[in-house]
């Protein structure tokens, strides 16, 4: 044993004091080259984003487009009393829309701030690009709040070209960041503009018609999206009539044409999204004027809506409301089959692009964009995502796309295991909830 101890004292104090031969001859491992972190543009999909969130297959293309619809109601300019003026009203539309791959999709989008100051920003987008050839795409028009612009939701609009879209966002004269008018601009002219811009597009985009869109639009399958005024005329256009007793308050009867049962809904608008739609009651009774039902709207008008509607809100919406505003839009829109996505906790900035990032920037510029709870970014990823799935059912007929909205519990707290939601990822769908009402 004494032996074996002298013999074990030897071979420790041997390794502890001669060179180690083998660290002497490996070779020096190559000192890694860091990575370089990529920008994140608005838009671009996140770690935790659901899955119909990431870009689709096709490269997107962009342009600007001037319209001009003429002999308008002129509210900007109308008298205290009288008649109405009337002009040739001008919009100015930024279309976005699958190109050929290998385009350099860079581009830089200008917008102003609601205190005034103009700012660009970076998006993934070829200007000018020559559209994909051989193929007509869904129609998709974007309208945005007020005051907003036609760029408040690139994160969305390149996001649907690039599954396969034409998407026609508009600048809404008289109520743009720096082109504010009065309201009772904007209370009458969403739903005209909307429609005028749906023909427009669809002539454009006509085989033969001579502009670079020829060929590429099929306007016969279009869907509406708007976001808080923009939701307002989204509804409107897509059927839901407006009171009477509200409409009998504008000037000179202006929008009096777009009441419950004075028109008659484009029938190639075939489903709307409305994200935080204003003129709900609480929204409505702020005006100080008398209202239907439901705010601008009645029973009877919002038996009006028929095609596929898609509502999203968060339930402490602030500005369109969520108990006494959008939620009984949802639930009274009785003809429609129709979606309910609420963000929990959420007030009304759910849809726009993330804030600038931008030095100095107010607290009041920030907020026009930002919600007090929810990371922006977070909220574009999920809007995408469903968004794609409501339109690719609803206008693309692709029925697995109903998997994404026909989920098997309605608040995701409560979804784990068998009841997750289809696209998510686990932990990441806490603090939505989804409903599904089907026409009566």
């Amino acid at each position: 044993m004494r032996h074996l101890a002298l013999c074990l004292s030897l071979t420790l104090m041997t390794a502890a004091t001669a060179p180690d031969a083998a660290a002497q001859t490996a070779p020096t491992a190559p000192t890694a080259t860091p990575q370089t972190a990529t920008p994140f543009l608005f838009g671009d999909a996140r770690p935790d984003a659901p899955e119909l969130a990431r870009r689709g297959s096709f490269a997107v293309g962009v342009r600007t487009v001037t319209l001009v619809n003429p002999g308008q109601p002129d509210l900007a300019r109308a008298p205290q009393s009288g008649p109405v003026p009337r002009a040739d009203r001008r919009l100015t539309v930024e279309v976005w829309y699958p190109t050929a791959s290998g385009a350099k999709e860079t581009v830089t989008y200008r917008d102003a701030l609601t205190s005034g100051p103009a700012f660009t920003f970076e998006g993934r987008a070829a200007r000018d690009a020559k559209p994909l050839s051989g193929q007509a795409f869904p129609l998709v028009i974007v309208s945005h709040g007020y005051t907003g612009s036609r760029v408040l939701m690139t994160y969305l609009t390149e996001h649907l070209a690039s599954r396969g879209y034409v998407v026609a966002a508009i600048d809404h004269t008289d109520s743009t960041h720096d082109n504010r008018g009065p309201f009772n601009s904007t209370l009458v002219n969403r739903a005209p503009d909307i429609n005028f811009t749906l023909d427009q597009l669809a002539k454009l985009g006509a085989p033969g018609s001579g502009s670079p869109l020829s060929g590429v639009v099929n306007a016969s399958r279009t869907a509406v999206i708007g976001y808080s005024m923009g939701g307002y005329g989204a509804l409107n256009a897509a059927g839901a009539g407006y009171a009477p007793k509200v409409a009998a308050l504008l000037p000179g009867g202006t929008l009096t044409p777009r009441q419950t049962g004075a028109f008659t809904p484009d029938p190639r608008i075939r489903a709307a999204v409305a994200f935080a739609p204003w003129g709900g009651l609480s929204a409505a009774r702020g005006l100080g004027v008398p209202t239907g039902e439901y705010g601008f709207w009645d029973a009877k008008g919002l038996e009006g809506l028929k095609v596929p509607t898609l509502f999203v809100v968060g339930d402490h919406d602030d500005v369109s409301g969520f108990e006494e505003g959008v939620k009984p839009l949802f639930e009274h829109a009785v003809n429609a089959d129709r979606y309910l996505l609420v963000y929990q906790n959420a007030r009304h900035n759910i849809a726009p692009n993330p804030a600038p990032a931008l030095p100095g920037l107010s607290f009041a510029d920030h907020e026009h964009y930002a919600d007090p709870v929810w990371d922006s970014a977070r909220l574009n990823n999920i809007n995408q995502h469903f968004v794609t799935a409501f339109l690719n059912l609803t206008l693309k007929g692709d029925a697995g796309a109903a998997a994404y909205l026909n989920v098997p519990t309605p608040i995701a707290a409560n979804a784990t295991g068998q009841n997750a939601w289809k696209g998510f990822a686990p932990r990441t769908m806490l603090g939505l909830e989804l409903y599904h009402l089907r026409p009566r």
